[in-house]
Formats: structure tokens, sequence, C-alpha cells
């Protein structure tokens, strides 16, 4: 279903903002001891361990000021729990990234994407990244992804950076999928294509990458769009006609509306009457819904490509 859809050592401690993988990290170094930074901000453990993003190392604690028998108390007075030998976590974080990290991975490409919000279709399995020579991966349930990252991933984290995310996705989905995933990433404004465009990007990457655009209002707006490019027609999106955008705009008055889930109640009284002002001002409307352009697109490609065989798409 589509969804809408850390640090070098050495002898001091701070926490800094949250990483490029969505969860902030715990970074070792300054002059002051930890012991002194520990009763300056004077967090607990489960303080530090949700800094971290809810999941974290125990030998990032003890780098923390954390001692052994501190760490045990946690977790026998269950503030904490145990996700695998080395590894503690709170109880309100995302089960993928409890999996991963028993998997012994990183999460990763469409999981990462998928915990972040970002437009995906699930294929309902954990994909992790593999750490630097790292053994004993357990992969039963897992996609797991060996390359090695273009953004160095820091050993204490459990999620992947978004980039790193995005370069696995364009390698791992389908091409369609993939595009969908980085318009979604690109409309929130998490990365740009020049940003992208400077990593090393393999020839899917690459294809991804000369496919997407931030204009994209949603996951089936970006299906819609990749699926119509062959057309040898203008197709513009999110223009702004009568006071509200429309998805798309093929030629000079083509519309095509694409209904996702919010599309109910006073907000579909509202797209009716939107599209009747259209039509009265001399644009021709389909308007589809989420089911057509995900279980019946060749129907609604049809129906467009009529359309534009009869030059509806054009000015009168």
């Amino acid at each position: 279903m589509l969804r809408m859809l850390r640090a070098q050592k050495s002898s001091g401690t701070s926490l800094s903002s949250e990483s490029s993988s969505g969860y902030p990290h715990i970074c070792f170094g300054g002059r002051a001891s930890t012991s002194t930074f520990r009763n300056r901000v004077r967090m607990t453990i489960v303080e530090v361990t949700r800094r971290a993003g809810g999941i974290v190392p125990t030998r990032a604690l003890r780098a923390a000021g954390f001692s052994d028998h501190a760490i045990r108390q946690a977790l026998a007075t269950r503030q904490i729990y145990r996700v695998r030998k080395g590894w503690v976590a709170t109880r309100d974080v995302d089960p993928a990234v409890i999996r991963a990290v028993r998997a012994r991975g990183v999460l990763t490409c469409l999981s990462e994407a998928i915990r972040r919000g970002l437009w995906a279709i699930d294929d309902g399995q954990i994909h992790i990244a593999a750490r630097k020579h790292a053994g004993g991966i357990k992969s039963t349930g897992c996609v797991v992804h060996w390359a090695e990252p273009a953004i160095p991933r820091h050993p204490d984290v459990a999620a992947d950076s978004l980039e790193n995310c995005l370069l696995l996705v364009a390698d791992c989905q389908p091409h369609e999928r993939a595009v969908v995933i980085w318009e979604s990433a690109m409309n929130k404004a998490l990365v740009t294509a020049e940003s992208m465009g400077r990593l090393p990007l393999s020839r899917r990457a690459r294809a991804v990458l000369a496919t997407a655009a931030p204009w994209s209002d949603s996951g089936l707006e970006s299906i819609a769009m990749t699926r119509l490019r062959f057309l040898d027609v203008r197709i513009l999106q999110q223009i702004v006609i009568a006071g509200r955008p429309v998805d798309l705009l093929i030629g000079d008055r083509l519309v095509v509306q694409i209904d996702g889930g919010h599309h109910v109640g006073p907000q579909r009284d509202k797209d009716i009457a939107h599209d009747a002002l259209l039509i009265t001002m001399g644009y021709v409307v389909i308007r589809v819904s989420y089911d057509q352009v995900v279980n019946h697109w060749p129907e609604v490609q049809h129906r467009i490509m009529q359309a534009v065989a009869q030059g509806v798409h054009l000015a009168a």
C-alpha cells in the first residue's frame, strides 16, 4: 500500500542535533569530563537514549558517563530494554529499527523511506544495510544491502542517512517506485537534485535523478506523471487555476485530478465545485481515484490518450 509513504571519541561528551539518519546522535569530543557534562545537563539514561533516537549501543551510554550498574538498573526497572547484546532501547522505538538492529544491520532503503514518512509502496520486507566487516548478519526475512555507503555510517547508528537510503532505493526498487520515493524526499525539501547529483551515482540512480522532480504533491501524482512522460505534449504539475492548484495540466486545457485518501467529505465537495468551475472556464477535467491509478492504470492511460488524440488538450 502507498503510504504518505555519528561521532568522534575523545575525553568529553556533548549531545548533537539530529543527523541525516533522522536520529540525533551522541558526539564525543571536547575537554569537559563526561561526569561534569552529566551533572550540568542532568540527563537520565532514558533521556540520553531518546536523544539518540531511542536505541543505542551500551558503549555509547558508557561513553556518556553511565556506569554498568546504572545501565543494569535501568534495564531492571524497565526504563529501557535489551534489544540484543550490546544494544538497548526505549519502548517506543519503531519496530522496523528494532528488527534491523537484531539482524545486526542498519535500517535503510525502502524500510527507512517508509519510516521517514516518504511516499512508498511497502514490499513487506525489512531492508537493512550490513555494517562494514559485519559478521553474523541474520538475513531471514530481510533484504540485506552489502554495498559500501556513499556517506559513511557511524557504528552507533541504527538507521541510515537519507542519501544512502535513496541511493539504495534506486538500485533495489523498480524505476517508477524509486522515482516516487525520490520525488517525495524532494517535495519535502529533504534533498535536492543538485545535492544528490554530487554523490557517486550508479547507472540506475542517474536514471532516477534524471526523472525525479519536486513538484508532485502526492505519491499518486508521481506515479501518474512518470507513466505519462512518454506523451509528446507539455505536462505541468500543481499549476494554480481558478485559485487552486491542479494535479496535472496536459497541454492547454486538459486537467487530470487525482484523488487520494483525503478526498472525502468537505474536501470532496470542494474538489467537485472546483471541477465545475474549471469546466465553465473551458477546461476538460478527468478525475481519477487511488484505485484507478494503482490497480487500473491502463484504463486511465487509455482515456487520457484518447483525449489527446482528439485534441482535447489544445486551446480552442
